[in-house]
């Protein structure tokens, strides 16, 4: 199985890894758009105003910026840690005991606008670039990514669970996986959309299938680990859930 989740803009600063290897991360296939990337990114940063505009960053976020530009050199921390914000404190993973982590690495991946898709122990350091960006020179990231991650996606057999947002869905079609909507009950009874809470609650059903003994291997697994921890996830079609919310 494997936990699809979106990234987090906000990422931890720091690491005790080494400057930065593309040739080591997972998904190998990626690493030639990878280095592109990389490469435009860094270049770009030489320019703040043009950084600013083209990510979309106000004058007091510049020093997102400086992060770009030390792409290659800056200390390197997995990628499950990294990432901050709702989804991966709800997540929890820093919490994670060593079993619970070694299954983590097997389980989790996060999509990156920046690296395709990462596994949860890839060694990455701090970076800002969104999935709506479009970098100087390379174009929108969807027509960038879509072409060489969708094939990569395509060729894994094991049981996907897609959480990414729409921005990052689109950067790469799943074909087959399972998608998750988090959804509550209006004063008429009907289920809505969620909006706020959305990403803690796939947190934390990030946080169950991963710490799960026995790996979810079907739809019907990914229910009977979610309601075992306490969620209530229904199957609303063949490969659509609904994780329903008080």
């Amino acid at each position: 199985m494997l936990v699809v989740l979106p990234p987090s803009e906000t990422k931890a600063v720091g690491g005790d890894g080494g400057p930065l290897g593309l040739d080591t991360l997972s998904f190998p296939e990626l690493t030639s758009t990878r280095r592109d990337l990389v490469d435009a990114l860094c270049t770009l940063a030489d320019d703040v105003p043009a950084s600013l505009a083209a990510l979309g960053l106000s004058e007091r976020q510049a020093a997102e910026v400086d992060r770009n530009r030390e792409l290659r050199s800056a200390p390197t921390g997995s990628a499950l840690l990294r990432y901050t914000g709702v989804l991966y404190d709800a997540l929890g993973a820093a919490d994670f005991g060593r079993a619970e982590w070694a299954r983590a690495k097997q389980r989790l991946a996060t999509a990156s606008a920046l690296f395709g898709i990462l596994l949860a122990g890839d060694a990455i350091p701090a970076y800002r670039l969104s999935a709506g960006s479009t970098l100087p020179g390379v174009g929108p990231l969807r027509a960038v990514w879509r072409p060489v991650l969708e094939p990569v996606l395509a060729e894994l057999d094991d049981l996907i669970v897609d959480l990414r947002s729409g921005a990052y869905a689109s950067l790469a079609r799943v074909s087959g996986a399972v998608t998750v909507r988090v959804v509550t009950l209006d004063a008429a009874g009907q289920r809505r959309t969620v909006s706020h809470h959305n990403k803690a609650y796939k947190g934390q059903l990030a946080a169950a299938l991963a710490r799960a003994t026995r790996e979810p291997a079907s739809v019907d697994d990914v229910l009977t680990t979610a309601s075992a921890a306490g969620l209530k996830v229904e199957r609303t079609g063949e490969r659509s859930l609904e994780l329903l919310t008080e």
